[in-house]
């Protein structure tokens, strides 16, 4: 089975380029969903341990949580060390479940693949990518977004173009969803072939 790494920093498409795949037929195993439900199961009890007062009736409370670790570089190291290590666990068993099916191909989403040291994990890494005005368009149009957040969450990211630099593939999401669609299923052709499992109906 072939894993294939999808990436991509803020605002590239990368959460829509994962549902094509899953259309695709292709099993896709996102990490921003585990996270949610990790943290309303196993990790809130360690959150709260290490972060009092950040979890209500069992589930972590984001909102409080990124209040005591989004301007602490110390505590978001401390959260990373619970939760990426439970993510990991989750993809680990996702991937050993198909791998057993016989499914000649599954995606890992990992938002910062290159920034954890993830490249090691997978097979491919495709990078969902698109013009830094189209990005920044996507990313301040979000609730809640400002100019300050955007800049402090690249700066936290590897640049565009070191990932496109890395990259197996490149799906460039600003010339719309049917040519992105076109670029995903070009791919699952070249990787999986006439092997792909069919999608349940």
């Amino acid at each position: 089975m072939i894993v294939l790494g999808l990436t991509g920093s803020i605002g590239m498409g990368k959460s829509a380029t994962a549902k094509m795949f899953a259309e695709a037929g292709v099993p896709v195993h996102d990490s921003d969903e585990t996270v949610h439900r990790l943290y309303s199961g196993k990790a809130a009890p360690l959150v709260e341990a290490a972060f009092p007062g950040t979890t209500q009736a069992g589930v972590v409370d984001r909102v409080k949580l990124a209040g005591k670790v989004l301007a602490d570089p110390d505590a978001l190291k401390k959260l990373e060390a619970i939760v990426h290590p439970l993510v990991r666990a989750d993809a680990d068993a996702f991937l050993a479940k198909h791998r057993a099916a016989g499914a000649p191909l599954a995606v890992l989403d990992i938002p910062l693949l290159f920034e954890t040291g993830g490249r090691g994990r997978v097979d491919k890494v495709v990078v969902v990518t698109a013009s830094p005005e189209i990005q920044r368009e996507r990313v301040l149009a979000r609730p809640g977004m400002s100019e300050e957040k955007f800049s402090s969450i690249l700066a936290k990211q590897v640049p565009d173009a070191e990932k496109r630099r890395q990259a197996d593939f490149i799906i460039d999401t600003g010339h719309g969803f049917d040519a992105a669609r076109k670029a995903v299923e070009a791919i699952v052709a070249e990787l999986a072939g006439d092997k792909k499992e069919t999608p349940p109906s």
